[in-house]
């Protein structure tokens, strides 16, 4: 059975979400999951999130722990996970990776979860299972934790898989061909 978790915390984000009819927990994950995807002009303010009515796998997971935080929602963990993305387990990335003779790229993908169960609320398409089977790694971290030190963990990751993997092409160029992949997500 599900706990509905009332927002009821004081601070002004809390107090914000409420004056826009957001009582509950479960109605914050609806309203994030439907945002817009994209990058916030912020990266390391995740209230834009709420404010710019958009946001990316980090910064809308980032912005829902901090939310339960404030509001002692204390079953929830925000997880930094390196999957391998390919282009049959993550929609609209086209076929950036074939063109470069790449089977997938180590990805970074914040989610949560929520009692030990996998959630994922970066868009109304979005679906944990569709990458579940790829995720090589799992580590939690806290919402400060998505700025600098996810980058750095996901390009070192990236830096030893293509040493250990004998990839034949340069770092700087497979984060190109990421990034080339994460345009097509946005779009």
């Amino acid at each position: 059975m599900e706990i509905a978790y009332t927002l009821k915390s004081k601070d002004p984000l809390t107090l914000e979400l409420l004056a826009s009819q957001i009582q509950t927990w479960k109605e914050l994950l609806a309203i994030v999951r439907n945002l817009p995807y994209g990058r916030n002009s912020n990266r390391k303010d995740i209230t834009l999130v709420w404010k710019e009515q958009k946001g990316t796998c980090s910064s809308k997971h980032a912005f829902l722990k901090y939310v339960a935080d404030l509001n002692t929602i204390t079953n929830i963990e925000l997880i930094l996970g390196i999957y391998k993305m390919k282009e049959s387990n993550t929609r609209n990335i086209g076929t950036v990776l074939t063109r470069n003779g790449l089977d997938y790229i180590p990805e970074a993908h914040c989610y949560l979860k929520q009692n030990g169960k996998r959630l994922d609320y970066t868009s109304q398409n979005s679906d944990i299972k569709n990458i579940e089977k790829d995720i090589v790694l799992e580590q939690i971290i806290s919402p400060s934790q998505v700025v600098d030190f996810k980058v750095n963990f996901h390009k070192n990751y990236i830096s030893q898989w293509i040493i250990n993997h004998k990839i034949p092409i340069t770092f700087n160029e497979v984060w190109a061909i990421r990034e080339a992949c994460i345009f097509n997500l946005s779009q």
